[in-house]
């Protein structure tokens, strides 16, 4: 069996799709802040010196989405003119209307809950579709080898830039990576790595060429994983002085794959960034993936991959999918289906909507940080932001990516006998 190649990438939070995505995000947790129960589905979209958003937004408070998305632009890093968009000059337009009242109908109380009078079922699923995770044992964070490179590369970039390393970068940028696999899909080396960055029309070729090879890939990528057929490419087209909306009109959603997992499994329902948890299209995603990542965790495969699909206004799954892409089975688990396994997981974890919600704590304003490099592989952490309770400002103690934590890997091992 011959070697195979597999290539991922990521992009910076200047880049033209994530300032929208950031600006969604930034909405969603003004609301959530003051109104936890709020239902939100902001788009953005980005053009030359233009931000127009919109969407169905039900809430109780006010929130000024101008000013949010302006200090999401001025975070960002574009505060000036010349970088070809500017916080403070830039248009913006709203278009702001209320969730439908026939969606809010099945999420408000659910089937099961209109038949059975059962209130611990009163939210349905926000829309129908099929949601995926997945996990694998590539690295610590049960992420592929390319995509955490890649986002790894993007961040480290960014970080260049706001601390003044060099002079001459700015926010847009992407990377992409190569890894290449033996015949037993492993990976073994980095095959190819291209970085592209914003900058000034002052600043030479050669000198970004030799800074972002010193200054950001060398530091990101494992020395014993380039060689010297390891191929680098910065800036291939020579010149990226047009960057950020002036270059590219920006969109929410349309770096879905760059959030998830660089294509290295599939991805369903619709993208994340400024949904609230009542649609599953991002709650259930990230289920999805808190069960496979406890899997490979448990050592109930080397690599998994878990379907969920939902319909409107119903609150179980209709289905839950296994594939463990024929992984070794532990010898507790020798000759255990993945039929089996999924049978199992769904009476481990309960998968109505309003359970999610409450295990990862998805009424908090936690978005805006799984907006820019990936909504899967980061640490789970917890940070004391500002909410409203009972009409007064406060501070309380938050966690961040709880679907990330691999707290249900004793629960799993008990269960499959390891």
């Amino acid at each position: 069996m011959s070697h195979r190649f597999f290539t991922s990438e990521s992009v910076t939070e200047g880049h033209p799709d994530k300032i929208c995505d950031q600006i969604s995000d930034a909405v969603l947790d003004a609301i959530l802040a003051q109104d936890p129960t709020g239902r939100v589905a902001c788009e953005t979209t980005a053009s030359t010196g233009l931000i127009h958003i919109m969407g169905e937004i039900s809430t109780s408070c006010y929130v000024d989405i101008p000013k949010i998305a302006r200090q999401v632009i001025r975070e960002i890093g574009y505060d000036r003119a010349k970088y070809g968009f500017d916080c403070d000059t830039c248009g913006i337009i709203t278009n702001i209307d209320e969730q439908s009242g026939d969606i809010a109908l099945g999420v408000d109380q659910s089937l099961e809950a209109k038949a059975e009078g059962d209130s611990q079922l009163d939210n349905g699923a926000g829309d129908q579709g099929m949601m995926f995770g997945y996990a694998c044992d590539e690295t610590p964070e049960c992420m592929p080898l390319a995509i955490s490179l890649a986002h790894k590369m993007a961040q480290r970039l960014t970080q260049v830039r706001k601390e003044g390393q060099v002079d001459y970068l700015r926010p847009d940028g992407k990377t992409q990576v190569t890894v290449e696999y033996d015949e037993n899909n492993q990976p073994v080396r980095v095959d190819t790595v291209v970085l592209s960055t914003q900058h000034s029309p002052k600043a030479e070729l050669d000198q970004i060429r030799k800074d972002m090879i010193e200054r950001v890939i060398r530091p990101t990528v494992p020395a014993h994983l380039m060689d010297e057929n390891t191929k680098i490419y910065v800036n291939p087209t020579g010149r990226f002085v047009i960057g950020g909306p002036q270059g590219d009109t920006g969109l929410t959603g349309r770096k879905i794959i760059v959030d998830t997992y660089g294509g290295s499994a599939p991805h369903g329902g619709g993208a994340f960034s400024g949904k609230d948890c009542t649609k599953v299209d991002r709650s259930a995603a990230y289920a999805a993936r808190h069960i496979a990542k406890n899997l490979v965790a448990a050592g109930v495969a080397d690599e998994v991959l878990v379907e969920l699909s939902y319909a409107i206004g119903i609150a179980q799954p209709l289905s839950i999918y296994v594939d463990t892409y024929r992984s070794p089975r532990p010898a507790a688990l020798e000759g255990m289906t993945d039929g089996e396994i999924a049978r199992r997981i769904g009476k481990l974890f309960d998968l109505r909507p309003a359970a999610i919600v409450r295990r990862f704590g998805l009424k908090n304003p936690i978005f805006e940080a799984t907006a820019s490099y990936g909504h899967f592989g980061n640490r789970p952490y917890t940070e004391r932001v500002k909410v409203w309770e009972n009409g007064r400002e406060t501070e309380r103690e938050i966690e961040f990516f709880g679907w990330e934590k691999l707290d249900a890997v004793e629960l799993i091992r008990k269960e499959f006998g390891l």
